[in-house]
């Protein structure tokens, strides 16, 4: 806070990945914590054994055991002298919030769901000693009844995929027995939360993301048509589509793909890169640095955003996009088809591969095509992504939760225990 001025009341501890954790709900909460310590006393708290220093310019930082720690050690951190509220963050990782989702199970607070399809985050959990599968299981058989306990066996044993079951049974149902309130930042996501948990308050606010100086393009004219794909890239992602339709391409289209992020099966990828005779066209990355990614972005023709099924959220990845000013395209699903129809090049799923060659073509004989896309994307997220804005709402869902809320949990938690008597 700035000198002089008196300390906020409200302290909002705050459970998320931080930088340099590879997943970009840690970037997000770096993006929006100068604009949330401004309005109110923040703590950081994370279960990781190191964090951006540079953070603690904002607010406090504390590591923590998911496992053990009590209310009474949130409220003996707390640096304001009046409410104090926890927001839990729950992304599909179970690297990075196997232990968030189990402090969520204990611990009242408002949930931010980055993700409704979670059911890899607790599928993985368990695989990996990080949660156990009686109480997976039971979850499963509570929230989709005898049908759900037998597919979250078959899970478990890799008979079923978490991924191919998320549509019917996403998973976050089970995350939500001790939340005050949830926090959700997409239409869908809203609408799906309030009607399977109609007793628990759902707030829907747009993802931010720090908006940088006007964009500055440096496309090529002439060239491999440059395309370029990035982020966590999971079986939804559309790789593997994406180099089938690029395989299926006139001999004579030059391109040049870049893969920049963690890819769920890279031997797989691999392999099907030589299969189809992509080698010499295909660079995977990996994991980039920020300034290796924001060149990318100014240089691409194209992004590739495919997304299918839906983890039912915003995409940050999508963010990033608009702010460099690039064009994308992206799967006319979910969160992306409530989207003003010129902020991006939409794809049916069901005409994918004709739609893609006729993207690349048209990109390809005009590379400047792709600008007014660009362009309008960019508009349309400095119109409603502007992580002060967010701030400020957080601030209002937090002095809402600590005496409205925590009475709507008591009366749910009592219907709850009654009714298993």
């Amino acid at each position: 806070m700035a000198s002089g001025q008196s300390r906020p009341a409200l302290t909002i501890h705050w459970v998320s990945p931080l930088p340099p954790a590879e997943t970009d709900i840690a970037h997000y909460t770096a993006r929006i914590l100068p604009a949330l310590a401004a309005l109110a006393e923040v703590v950081l708290w994370t279960n990781a054994l190191e964090w951006d220093l540079s953070l603690e310019r904002y607010c406090t930082v504390k590591h923590f055991d998911p496992d053990t720690i009590l209310p009474r050690e949130f409220t003996a951190a707390r640096r304001g002298t009046g409410p104090e509220v926890i927001f839990v963050h729950i992304g599909n990782s179970w690297v990075y919030h196997a232990g968030f989702l189990r402090l969520a199970q204990r611990i009242p607070s408002i949930v931010v769901l980055h993700d409704l399809a979670i059911q890899e985050l607790m599928i993985e959990a368990v695989e990996y000693n990080e949660w156990d599968a009686p109480s997976y299981l039971a979850g499963m058989k509570k929230w989709y009844g005898p049908e759900g306990m037998e597919v979250g066996k078959a899970c478990l044993v890799k008979e079923e995929k978490g991924a191919e079951i998320c549509g019917r049974m996403p998973g976050f149902e089970l995350v939500m027995d001790k939340a005050l309130a949830v926090l959700v930042h997409t239409g869908p996501a809203q609408k799906t939360v309030q009607a399977r948990l109609p007793d628990l308050p759902c707030h829907l606010l747009p993802l931010p993301f720090e908006i940088g100086a006007s964009p500055a393009r440096s496309q090529v004219s002439s060239g491999p048509l440059r395309l370029l794909q990035f982020g966590w890239i999971g079986p939804n992602r559309r790789l593997e589509q994406v180099l089938e339709a690029l395989a299926k391409m006139p001999a004579g289209f030059d391109f040049r793909l870049d893969v920049m992020g963690k890819i769920w099966n890279p031997e797989l990828i691999q392999a099907k890169l030589a299969q189809l005779g992509l080698v010499d066209r295909v660079y995977l990355h990996g994991f980039v640095a920020e300034p290796v990614l924001e060149e990318a972005l100014r240089q691409a023709d194209l992004v590739l955003n495919l997304r299918h099924p839906s983890m039912g959220e915003a995409s940050g990845s999508q963010l990033r996009i608009w702010n460099a000013g690039a064009p994308a395209a992206v799967t006319r699903k979910a969160w992306y088809a409530e989207l003003p129809d010129n902020v991006a090049y939409f794809i049916d799923l069901e005409d994918e591969v004709a739609q893609l060659h006729s993207l690349f073509e048209t990109l390809a004989a005009d590379r400047s095509s792709g600008l007014e896309v660009g362009a309008a994307g960019r508009a349309y997220f400095e119109a409603h992504h502007d992580p002060a804005s967010y701030a400020e709402e957080i601030i209002k869902i937090a002095s809402q939760s600590t005496e409205i809320y925590s009475k709507k949990l008591a009366r749910r938690l009592s219907l709850t225990q009654r009714s298993a008597l």
